[in-house]
């Protein structure tokens, strides 16, 4: 391991042993020992399979890929958290590990009390905590809250205590998985600029996350994990670009910090009546609302929206204000709505993304990931799989002469998330 080398894996694998049939009733654990024969049948995964890289010190190397692909289980392993099956991890330096939310927390013990508990664990003195125990309080803005035993706490004052004690015990090397996905943008943009800050300074990062401006801002060096392998690793613009083709997204952030010129400030979605709904059913319409602040007057300027399944996959998005349609806007607050006119998604859990572009395409002003979830549900009860419903028309034909019989529309007749319709109100 060279001296420039802050962590290693070299052909690291980890398997996982788990039964595949357990017995549904004591009848049939009695069949079973009767027949002296389990009922259970091991099966083995492949979390990780013979995945070899390394990370110089200083580096910020991001780990993308879908949910379940291997990344936090290649997190825990570079943070001896977990041991490898196969193959030889090497860290040097001290390591800070933010990887789930209250790992490490006593639930018993007070906000105070988890701080010396878990720097303690980190290697620190009792006169090194007391002298960042402040700023670590103060950084998590939790000062009325750190003498409450943290199983009262939320999960954002969860991950504000955990990643405040995280980068304020001056670690070498800090790993970081997906947890500024928890709590209010204006923490999440906090942590963002301590990282980069941290960065400056010459700390190591290895991070998850699933926010592609996030990723290319403080990642110069990007690994793309799938199916528990390596399936590339360079530069972040390319890395990431390739990733989410590979997920049908066209759309990529331009690296760099976001101008802000255009801010992105909240998202609403409306049923069709125009009541506040967090749930829909598969093929009826949605309005959504998207409120910002432009803090210059842009004359093209080109509103966005994505869709995440819970699973991680890219779904796509309506289409937006683009080229000659982009819209113009004054100094000031305003609000973009876009109607869909029928969901073509099927039952599941998902999220929408936000970006606002010139309108060139060239420069991103602001990009806000997950800003809302929704649930979108099946009143038909039907169990098809599959992201989504193509909507069409089915018709019959009994005989060639005759003209073929137009039968009633499928289940989500209409347009699909292309027909989407955006509207400026934009106020000066």
């Amino acid at each position: 391991m060279s001296t420039e080398t802050a962590l290693l894996l070299s052909n690291v694998s980890k398997r996982f042993k788990f039964n595949r049939d357990e017995a549904e009733s004591i009848l049939d654990v009695i069949v079973s020992s009767v027949r002296r024969k389990s009922h259970r049948h091991e099966q083995i995964l492949w979390a990780v399979s013979d995945v070899s890289f390394s990370v110089k010190a200083g580096e910020s190397v991001a780990l993308v890929g879908l949910n379940g692909s291997g990344k936090s289980t290649i997190l825990k392993l570079a943070a001896g958290i977990m041991r490898p099956s196969d193959g030889r991890v090497e860290i040097r330096g001290r390591l800070s590990a933010l990887l789930e939310l209250g790992a490490g927390f006593h639930p018993e013990l007070t906000g105070q009390e988890n701080i010396w508990l878990n720097a303690s664990i980190l290697g620190l003195t009792n006169a090194e905590i007391g002298e960042i125990y402040d700023d670590i309080v103060d950084f998590a803005e939790l000062d009325e809250f750190i003498n409450m035993p943290v199983k009262h706490y939320s999960s954002g004052m969860y991950m504000r205590l955990g990643f405040s004690v995280a980068v304020h015990i001056s670690p070498d090397i800090l790993l970081i998985d997906e947890i500024l996905a928890v709590g209010d943008q204006s923490f999440q943009d906090k942590c963002v600029e301590r990282l980069h800050r941290l960065k400056s300074e010459g700390t190591t990062v290895v991070f998850v996350s699933h926010n592609p401006a996030t990723v290319i801002s403080l990642c110069e060096r990007a690994l793309w994990i799938e199916n528990g392998k390596l399936i590339a690793d360079g530069a972040t613009q390319q890395v990431v670009a390739d990733y989410l083709a590979s997920q049908g997204v066209a759309r990529l952030l331009p690296a760099g910090p976001l101008s802000r010129d255009i801010e992105l400030l909240d998202l609403r979605l409306y049923d069709v009546s125009g009541a506040d709904q967090e749930q829909f059913e598969m093929g009826h319409g949605m309005t959504i609302e998207l409120d910002y602040l432009a803090r210059r007057p842009v004359e093209k300027v080109e509103f966005d929206l994505s869709f995440q399944h819970e699973n991680g996959t890219f779904v796509g998005g309506p289409a937006g204000l683009q080229g000659e349609s982009a819209a113009s806007v004054f100094a000031g607050p305003g609000t973009v709505t876009c109607r869909i006119d029928s969901l073509p998604l099927s039952p599941a859990k998902y999220y929408i993304s936000a970006s606002v572009y010139d309108g060139d395409g060239q420069a991103v002003f602001d990009h806000r990931e997950r800003l809302v979830s929704f649930r979108v549900t099946d009143g038909t009860a039907s169990r098809r799989g599959g992201l989504l419903r193509i909507p069409a028309k089915w018709g019959a034909v009994s005989d060639p002469s005759p003209a073929p019989i137009d039968l009633a529309p499928a289940e989500l007749g209409g347009s699909g998330l292309g027909a989407g319709e955006i509207s400026s109100k934009s106020r000066p």
